[in-house]
């Protein structure tokens, strides 16, 4: 009979983004891992395999949860341009807290990781995809309501330019604290809307 677990796999994945996005993938040593997970070394490999895939299932758990935040966020607002502000702003408010800004930058570690790694290349293909998808079907929802004016016609270039957008401003918060420079920023991508 198995020994039950005596770890909490979710709050481990936490953990595994927390310091993924502190040192990066490359600059994670098996002991820096250790030590910050506080589980022994066949444990990590017993539950979640190598350092490489715990690294590719803590990135999925923290884009997954973000893109599924985005989702929801435009299937149930009201108001499409209303909805699209607040996902920009979380992405800056994010990034403006401490804590909540420790797992963020497990992104740039993943990013880099693209051109020597298929699978998350496809995976973050796919993320994009699925994202620009929910833009679309948002701004197609939006036009239905005349919330869109008639000039907007390629619903899906603007779709792709929303979503690049989101990407863009989450690095430009991790540039500058300056908030009156991110809200301006928001301010004008959101025009385009206009």
């Amino acid at each position: 009979m198995g020994r039950n677990k005596e770890f909490d796999t979710v709050l481990v994945l936490h953990k595994a983004m927390e310091i993924f996005g502190e040192k990066g993938f490359e600059g994670t040593s098996l002991q820096d891992l250790l030590k910050h997970l506080g589980i022994a070394r066949q444990s990590l490999y017993d539950t979640y395999g190598t350092k490489r895939d715990l690294f590719f299932l803590a990135v999925k758990y923290y884009v997954d949860e973000k893109n599924a935040l985005v989702i929801e966020h435009l299937n149930k607002s009201v108001s499409v341009k209303k909805a699209i502000h607040q996902i920009f702003q979380e992405g800056i408010n994010a990034l403006q807290d401490p804590e909540r800004a420790k797992t963020c930058y497990i992104i740039n570690s993943a990013v880099e990781q693209i051109p020597h790694d298929e699978e998350i290349a496809q995976y973050f293909h796919k993320k994009n995809q699925e994202l620009e998808t929910a833009f679309y079907q948002a701004l197609v929802r939006a036009k239905t309501h005349h919330e869109l004016k008639d000039h907007h016609q390629d619903l899906l270039n603007l779709a792709r330019f929303l979503n690049q957008t989101r990407l863009s401003l989450t690095f430009i918060a991790k540039l500058t604290p300056d908030l009156k420079y991110l809200q301006d920023m928001i301010e004008v991508s959101l025009s385009i809307l206009d």
